[in-house]
């Protein structure tokens, strides 16, 4: 499948030039950020850790082995790129032992840059974001008409689509989802069934999206609309004065899109019209999730980004950095910049 066929319009015009994203790690580093003080004793070890080119699963495989632990025992708090320079954290459930030598864990791109104990362990989606320095490469494309489009971005955040990473290559997880879905059943492995869940949700988001970014509205409130603050998973419905709400404005307030699950789309008017219409366009997938049991939940709509800079270390590269919330795509920012020469799948 397509780009365009499993994300949607761009917002902000045709990309303003072409450049390479992740020729090697380096350029694609991702801090995760964690606003959790540790209490230096417990029975859980916290890691601090850098990996190059390892995703966290490979990680807290790797981590387990040499901790003599089994995998269950560990945990973090989300998934990073594997093509990619990453820190993130992760947490050893150690009762009543001692901190073990992981030196056998620290070896082909995965290093341990801080340890601390703490009495709880570290849950998925605890971190508050992820924190994004880029570098695109072999860049072809007026440094003006760039800094522009940065700007715009800066002040009015991109469409926040789904990246192509959750879909697999070429579609795969998302061919996977419709196939499990015509059978009626769900994949016996635990990790498939999450992924293919995952992109039959995401894609039906991306859906609804492209057609709010198709008619202008993916940015605006309208009645009918489920708001939701930038960190907040709770929503509420827009009336007139909510559609006046000024925090829409400075980008802390947003229209959502629904992540399907058992219960229809509760928003309003157009707005549920709109969704459904879109759910009536895989029925095999809407009712799989529903079996599956997933519960009905929101997605902003765009995507603010956080201290947004930018620089050109040379004429051919552009560095940019920024702060995205939790579960966000750095792609989709770069998607709105630039076309990425020969990568479809990043």
């Amino acid at each position: 499948m397509t780009e365009d066929q499993l994300l949607g319009p761009r917002a902000h015009g045709e990309p303003c030039g072409s450049a390479v994203l992740k020729a090697v790690a380096e350029d694609f580093q991702v801090d995760e950020v964690l606003d959790i003080p540790l209490s230096g004793e417990g029975e859980h070890l916290w890691l601090w850790v850098e990996k190059r080119n390892l995703n966290t699963e490979e990680a807290a495989k790797r981590i387990a082995r040499a901790a003599g632990v089994p995998l269950k025992m560990i945990s973090y708090a989300g998934l990073k790129d594997r093509q990619a320079l990453t820190r993130q954290w992760f947490s050893l459930h150690l009762p009543g032992k001692s901190d073990p030598d992981l030196a056998a864990a620290e070896s082909d791109g995965l290093a341990i840059l801080k340890r601390a104990r703490h009495q709880r362990k570290l849950q998925r989606g605890a971190h508050s974001a992820n924190g994004f320095r880029l570098r695109l490469t072999e860049l072809h494309g007026e440094h003006a008409a760039l800094d522009e489009r940065l700007e715009r971005i800066k002040a009015s955040g991109v469409p926040n689509y789904f990246g192509l990473q959750r879909f697999g290559y070429e579609g795969s997880n998302l061919h996977g989802a419709r196939h499990f879905a015509a059978k009626g059943e769900l994949p016996e492995q635990r990790n498939m069934r999450s992924r293919l869940l995952s992109a039959g949700r995401s894609y039906l988001f991306n859906r609804v999206l492209a057609e709010r970014v198709g008619d202008g509205s993916w940015d605006q409130a309208r009645i009918g609309d489920l708001l939701a603050f930038t960190d907040s998973r709770s929503f509420f419905p827009a009336g007139p004065d909510e559609c006046d709400d000024p925090r829409l404005t400075i980008l802390d307030l947003h229209p959502t899109g629904p992540l399907w699950g058992m219960e229809g789309s509760p928003a309003g008017d157009e707005i549920q019209a709109l969704e459904n219409a879109v759910a009536e366009t895989e029925p095999a997938v809407v009712n799989w999730l529903a079996q599956a049991g997933m519960k009905h939940e929101r997605r902003i709509l765009r995507l603010p980004i956080g201290g947004l800079s930018w620089h050109y270390p040379e004429p051919d590269i552009l560095q940019l950095e920024f702060v995205l919330p939790t579960g966000c795509f750095a792609t989709a920012v770069v998607r709105e910049l630039v076309s990425l020469a020969g990568q479809t799948d990043i």
